[in-house]
């Protein structure tokens, strides 16, 4: 999930709308338009199939809720989130059993997400059906990487 490094968050309000049926790509991820804003976040979130919709609804409103005037985009088929003027910081992505939420300076945060990643800062933490959320640290981890020049 690597970009050119200078890219910014934008806070954009567009909402592409999703015509006709989403197709799932692997793992039930959908298929959804780059977009940015909200709008195209919240297609993707009523994209998923499942019970990763709700997880998945679940951390939008976590982060949401705990980073002022975030900004939401779709780009390859994930939803990204990050702070105008200082880039993103998260993504997440379906995968057949699970969520997996890239924080894309996750070495950088206290205590580091659990799941190395090839790439050398990114870190990622996989949210499973049948395990509960500590909400708590992932609220944690994203107000600590909401504060860290993005990606």
């Amino acid at each position: 999930m690597a970009t050119s490094g200078t890219r910014k968050a934008s806070r954009s309000s567009s909402s592409a709308p999703v015509a006709g049926k989403v197709r799932l790509l692997a793992g039930d991820n959908p298929q959804i338009a780059k977009g940015e804003g909200d709008g195209p976040v919240q297609a993707y979130l009523d994209a998923i199939p499942g019970w990763k919709q709700a997880r998945a609804r679940q951390l939008d409103a976590l982060i949401t809720a705990n980073v002022p005037k975030v900004s939401k985009a779709v780009k390859w088929n994930s939803p990204w989130y990050g702070v105008e003027g200082q880039g993103w910081f998260l993504s997440f992505h379906c995968i057949s059993k699970y969520l997996k939420v890239a924080f894309f300076k996750g070495t950088s945060l206290d205590p580091v997400p659990p799941v190395e990643s090839k790439q050398q800062e990114v870190r990622y933490l996989h949210v499973f059906e049948d395990e509960p959320l500590d909400e708590a640290q992932f609220v944690a981890w994203v107000k600590q990487a909401s504060k860290l020049p993005g990606a």
